[in-house]
């Protein structure tokens, strides 16, 4: 009897145990991360939990988490805590089940969008509703940084913004001793450097979303005297301020070859460059948007498919090309002419167009053609459009590569083509034209 009652007491310590181990292994893993900054001899460094952590990091507003972990990114950032779909702790609990960390917008009132920052009561009123949200995520283990606001410079001249971005760091500093605070600016000048260092100084990091002069970024973080780290919120395709336009005011969209390329180059040249400052990046966009076009920025198709953009990050981040490459575009003609040659078709006439596409792999290629008239829902600085719908187009023959349609009534519109190899990737072009 005796030894029944000692095998019972044993196995209960035992069971006690490892209920007590396994609740401080579950402890350790709701605890939220602490995040510093260290500057050493200038060198800035992110630390995680005393770790080394540079980001490699995507724009993530609805797009595919999993597959982020998976090309080896460590990080993203979002523009508001609940999107609309899901609440933040719902994308935190996402990024934490594939080991990442989220740099956290907070929806900060635009001064474009008809927000007042002279109106005291309306700027307490978003001060109190923010402490709120930071209250209910600061504790989260995927918790990274918070950024306060977006591009809140863009058509802005009132400068008491920076007042309340001030204000908005330093509650978090109070009620979040764990986690760093940043804001994000379109662009860089010597005005708005000067005024957030003014106006803004308690925020820990400076964020800076830049484009096609992405590579200048590193000698205008030294010309304007931010002496602070800083990473870089958005980059990658040439914007479509940017770009040449046709002689009726389309802007001209990079192929996504031409697109993936230009990626890689401003990688090295606007973030790897600074190994001193610079804290990491933000690609724009891992998903997909309607902006000017359904496939200026997102570096996923709208069926979910890769751009070569993608492979680019890889690239990038596991410093080797994924197995399989994305198919490449080679060239792309409209009536023989380019999309900078301002194509101009007779209305229900029958033209042709082609494709040269080359695939790494010699994977079988499947080809999508699409006309879609000219957007006129026009956004400003990422604000809400809505796509264009197709035009019902009889292509007439479709070959590999080539297409043969007869030309709608008359208007401007742009010929996209799809080229996806069966294996989730894609290439994309288009053409604007217009119909006299």
């Amino acid at each position: 009897m005796k030894k029944i009652i000692l095998i019972i007491l044993c196995v209960s310590l035992i069971s006690s145990c490892k209920t007590d181990q396994s609740k401080k292994e579950t402890e350790s893993l709701i605890k939220p991360a602490k995040v510093t900054l260290t500057n050493t001899n200038g060198k800035y460094e992110l630390l995680v939990n005393n770790k080394p952590f540079y980001i490699k990091g995507a724009g993530l507003e609805f797009g595919n988490i999993a597959a982020l972990a998976k090309h080896n990114g460590n990080s993203f950032r979002t523009w508001r805590t609940a999107n609309g779909v899901r609440s933040g702790k719902e994308v935190l609990d996402e990024a934490l089940e594939n080991g990442l960390m989220v740099t956290m917008g907070i929806e900060v009132a635009r001064e474009r969008h008809g927000f007042d920052y002279n109106d005291e009561v309306a700027v307490k009123k978003q001060y109190d509703s923010i402490k709120k949200e930071v209250l209910e995520l600061k504790d989260h283990p995927a918790l990274l940084i918070w950024a306060i606001g977006n591009e809140l410079n863009l058509r802005a001249t009132n400068p008491k913004v920076w007042n309340a971005v001030n204000d908005i760091s330093k509650m978090i500093h109070q009620v979040d001793p764990n986690h760093l605070t940043t804001t994000t600016i379109a662009g860089i000048s010597q005005h708005e450097i000067s005024l957030i260092k003014e106006r803004c100084p308690d925020i820990d990091i400076l964020s800076v979303q830049m484009y096609g002069d992405l590579p200048d970024l590193p000698k205008l973080i030294k010309e304007f005297g931010w002496e602070k780290s800083y990473m870089v919120t958005e980059w990658g395709a040439t914007g479509h301020w940017e770009v040449p336009k046709t002689e009726w005011g389309a802007p001209i969209e990079e192929n996504s070859t031409l697109k993936a390329a230009n990626y890689l180059k401003r990688y090295k040249g606007g973030i790897e460059a600074d190994s001193l400052q610079c804290l990491g990046s933000y690609v724009f966009l891992w998903g997909n948007k309607q902006e000017r076009t359904p496939t200026w920025y997102g570096i996923f198709f709208e069926d979910g498919k890769e751009s070569e953009s993608v492979d680019v990050m890889h690239k990038i981040w596991n410093n080797k090309w994924p197995e399989n490459r994305t198919p490449q575009i080679e060239s792309f003609l409209l009536n023989n002419k380019t999309a900078y040659e301002n194509i101009n078709l007779d209305g229900e006439k029958t033209y042709e167009a082609f494709v040269k596409i080359n695939d790494f792999e010699n994977d079988p290629l499947n080809y999508r053609w699409e006309i879609l008239p000219e957007s006129t829902d026009l956004g400003d600085g990422g604000d809400y459009e809505e796509r264009p719908k197709p035009i019902k187009v009889d292509f007439e023959k479709i070959e590999e590569g080539k297409v043969t349609f007869k030309t709608p009534k008359s208007g401007v519109y742009r010929l996209f083509v799809y080229v996806n190899d069966g294996l989730e990737h894609a290439a994309t072009a288009n053409i604007p034209f217009k119909v006299n």
